[in-house]
């Protein structure tokens, strides 16, 4: 037994980078937990001077214990190599509880329980994302504020469409976002 359980391991670490990331582990919350997810304060404005401090975008995730779908991006979209690494590498991500009571500060100030403020943006599905500008104007909610949104789980394909349509601020021309995807798929990407 101990034979099959040493070749077993040395298998595993000799073809370890065949296989893609664990998924993310489950906090006291019931929330999954990626390395790349931030813990912060959650006052917006404060992770967004961070965020560009860091040359990053700011994006958040709404998620809730029990989410089939978010368990779905988790085990199988975020932990693909290139997807995690991606996420590292450009986004500052911050994660909201839908049934939370963490205090969250929107772009606006207001200062309200996860719950609360999750109501308040008109958000009802997870997970959902939100992209955000370098810049937020004054009296600006989270959601007035967003670039993009992204309620819903979806593949690789997508998740990494909206990732770089973000990144590269594919926003702020005419080109809309499912044409975005389209040229992609075009483009065997």
């Amino acid at each position: 037994m101990r034979i099959l359980l040493s070749a077993a391991l040395a298998i595993g670490l000799a073809f370890g980078g065949l296989f893609p990331a664990m998924a993310a582990d489950i906090g006291d919350d019931g929330l999954h937990k990626a390395d790349w997810m931030r813990d912060t304060f959650k006052d917006l404005r404060e992770d967004l001077s961070e965020a560009n401090a860091e040359g990053k975008r700011l994006a958040i995730i709404v998620e809730q214990r029990g989410c089939i779908y978010c368990k779905k991006m988790h085990e199988e979209v975020f932990p693909v190599p290139e997807v995690d690494a991606y996420i590292s590498d450009n986004f500052f991500f911050i994660q909201i509880n839908m049934f939370g009571d963490v205090e969250v500060t929107d772009f606006d100030g207001e200062v309200l329980a996860e719950k609360d403020m999750i109501r308040k943006w008109g958000l009802m599905f997870t997970p959902t994302m939100m992209f955000f500008p370098e810049d937020v104007a004054e009296g600006l909610t989270a959601p007035q504020a967003a670039v993009a949104a992204m309620p819903g789980a979806f593949g690789k394909g997508t998740t990494m469409a909206i990732l770089s349509w973000v990144r590269d601020k594919v926003y702020l021309t005419d080109e809309p976002f499912q044409k975005y995807v389209a040229s992609r798929i075009n483009a065997g990407q």
